[in-house]
């Protein structure tokens, strides 16, 4: 039996789970089309747990409030937790790739040498640019890159979202 104060508990939860998860893909957009930051294809990744999991949780929310079964609330907030794992994996590994203790995808291919000026060239120049390479840290703030940061902000997220999974 679900008491008022563990529905209250999940809701509450999954609405924290759902806007923290479209903060931190929305932090990682606003360094991509703000910032100027081109995400390499382990960056772009790393990002599809959130755009998965954010509206999960908004969807485990409506179902908790609504008073729906607590096993589905339960459940979503488990798949949440499991899409954060997996995140957490990604942006391990895009990190050991960065530092190099290991190979990198084929799919990561070098950075581009020049930026278009030209916008006559824009289109021709559109198929023959690459995303920059997964090997090289477009950034580091406190010794962390945007990987080493998904891996803290994803492990944080499956805690929780795990956490409240197990909560009856």
């Amino acid at each position: 039996m679900t008491t008022a104060a563990t529905r209250s508990h999940h809701t509450l939860t999954a609405l924290f789970l759902a806007l923290a998860m479209a903060m931190v893909v929305g932090s990682a957009l606003g360094f991509e089309h703000i910032g100027g930051y081109i995400p390499c294809a382990l960056c772009l990744e790393q990002r599809t747990p959130y755009y998965i999991g954010a509206p999960l949780m908004l969807v485990a929310a409506i179902i908790s409030r609504a008073g729906g079964p607590s096993w589905a609330v339960r459940g979503l907030l488990a798949v949440g937790g499991l899409l954060m794992l997996y995140g957490l994996v990604l942006g391990v590994y895009h990190s050991g790739v960065e530092w190099h203790w290991w190979e990198g995808p084929a799919s990561c291919a070098t950075s581009a040498d020049a930026v278009t000026t030209d916008a006559g060239s824009l289109l021709g120049d559109l198929s023959s640019t690459k995303p920059p390479s997964c090997d090289a840290a477009a950034l580091r703030v406190l010794g962390l890159s945007f990987a080493g940061w998904n891996v803290l902000a994803s492990a944080a997220l499956a805690a929780i979202a795990l956490r409240a999974a197990a909560r009856r």
